[in-house]
């Protein structure tokens, strides 16, 4: 019993991921709506449009949509940065708890940032993506992602098939909390097309509110994991338990 307790982390829960699902898409919603209609998540479709105005000589549209991709490059090692040294000896915080802060920090700067700035905000929204997404990468011992749909789609319906042949439970159970994510996904999506439309630059100060939600119910979670391991050890928490029993450097 307790070692099935603490292989799960406080990020892997179906409502934490279904959170941090409703932000993705509301980024990409306003980036794309807002701001000059680049992809804050959706790098493939920046490396589309990159190489297609390469070809056509619009240097400065180009511009556009390589530096968002820089910029999610740069969020995917910067979250490895914050696995790597963030230390939380003897409090009750993990290092994607701090990933979620600076996430929150860097959007509600975004929301000052006028039309004219429309490129820094671009790449910081990216930022922000990159790091959710290398953050967070399991659900309920799957691998998931949080900013983006096709690799969820995939696994849906690879599930879908094997319960549809097998008959296991545990792949219908798979295959539902895939679709779940991609069904939060697209409200968010939805609601930040919408939104934006009246908000305006303002309208990404909605993405911070699931990505407190998310870091309340991480909290609330850890805690009540290191008071059950505490209490079934008899010893104090150490350093394993605040870290989630991952030591710095290892895949989370």
């Amino acid at each position: 019993m307790e070692k099935k307790y603490r292989a799960k982390q406080a990020s892997d829960s179906l409502l934490v991921g279904a959170l941090l699902s409703v932000s993705g898409g509301l980024q990409d919603a306003y980036t794309y709506n807002v701001r000059d209609e680049v992809f804050a998540n959706a790098q493939t479709g920046n490396i589309v449009l990159l190489g297609q105005n390469l070809m056509l000589g619009n240097w400065e549209i180009a511009l556009r949509y390589l530096m968002p991709l820089i910029a999610f490059a740069g969020g995917v090692y910067m979250a490895e940065v914050i696995h790597t040294r963030f230390h939380s000896r003897g409090i009750a915080m993990h290092w994607r708890h701090a990933v979620l802060l600076v996430e929150i920090i860097l959007l509600m700067g975004v929301s000052w940032m006028p039309q004219s700035w429309n490129l820094p905000a671009n790449m910081l929204v990216s930022f922000v993506c990159a790091m959710q997404v290398e953050a967070f990468r399991e659900l309920e011992g799957s691998s998931y992602a949080t900013t983006m749909c096709i690799g969820n789609l995939r696994s849906a319906m690879e599930n879908l098939y094997y319960w549809r042949k097998t008959g296991e439970d545990s792949r219908r159970h798979k295959a539902a909390v895939y679709f779940i994510v991609i069904v939060f996904f697209l409200a968010g999506a939805a609601a930040g097309g919408v939104l934006s439309q009246s908000w305006g630059e303002a309208a990404i100060l909605l993405c911070c509110l699931p990505l407190l939600l998310a870091f309340a119910l991480m909290l609330r979670i850890r805690d009540r994991r290191l008071r059950f391991l505490s209490l079934m050890t008899g010893a104090e928490e150490d350093e394993a338990m605040v870290n989630g029993g991952e030591e710095p450097g290892q895949e989370p």
